[in-house]
């Protein structure tokens, strides 16, 4: 989204940033919420303890962001999704001919301490760019905790749904950065895109799945680039 408001509206990123979290407000993805549910992907308790870690996370992102040279808070979105597209694609394996097998790794107990970690980090991220939550969680719980990709997916989705990103949206509006109604008009977009996105996630195969969402992340990244380096 935040690319997308940048190019097609000509906002300034920290305004991409804060109407993208407020239109994450809701619980605009409670119905791929739904559906990953019933497929039994969703790991109840470890979302919950993300959801916490995201709330806290989210406050100090978007302070760091606003007090940061907006040139290099672009340069720095793009270094970590192109970080984030090596991984999906296991490119260090191509290169290598390491077989990644994280995966494969039986699942065990962590403790609650770890996801709220996990959340916290993520939430500051997603303070700083506007959206990344998901981008940050489901690696790390797949590369970390051995989820599977599409559970991976779901248990983030979960834990996002609670309206984690209320401080950060605080800190931008306060500062003036809040489009209202861009904001509310996405949101019902994403409310029927997550959905049919969801329902559409649930039969792919696992390695295409990454690929997709690799590539993905691989035009956002280029396009930051382009755009401000």
């Amino acid at each position: 989204m935040v690319p997308a408001m940048i190019a097609i509206f000509g906002m300034g990123m920290l305004d991409a940033n804060a109407t993208s979290l407020a239109a994450m407000l809701l619980p605009v993805g409670v119905l791929g919420v739904i559906a990953y549910y019933k497929a039994g992907l969703i790991n109840v308790k470890d979302s919950l303890w993300i959801s916490l870690g995201l709330l806290g996370g989210s406050y100090f992102g978007a302070k760091l962001a606003i007090g940061m040279d907006i040139g290099l808070l672009a340069k720095l979105y793009a270094t970590f999704l192109f970080y984030v597209v090596i991984s999906y694609l296991n490119i260090p394996a191509l290169l290598f001919g390491k077989k990644n097998k994280a995966n494969e790794k039986a699942r065990k107990q962590y403790a609650f301490w770890t996801f709220i970690l996990v959340g916290l980090f993520a939430g500051v991220i997603a303070g700083l760019f506007g959206k990344g939550g998901g981008i940050i969680i489901v690696p790390i719980l797949i590369g970390f905790f051995h989820y599977q990709p599409k559970a991976a997916t779901a248990t983030s989705l979960a834990a996002l749904q609670l309206p984690v990103g209320l401080p950060s949206v605080i800190v931008y509006a306060h500062d003036g950065h809040l489009n209202y109604l861009y904001a509310g008009l996405m949101a019902l977009g994403i409310v029927g895109g997550a959905f049919f996105g969801t329902k559409l996630a649930i039969k792919l195969p696992s390695a295409l799945f990454k690929k997709i969402y690799a590539c993905f992340l691989l035009g956002v990244a280029v396009y930051m680039v382009m755009k401000y380096i």
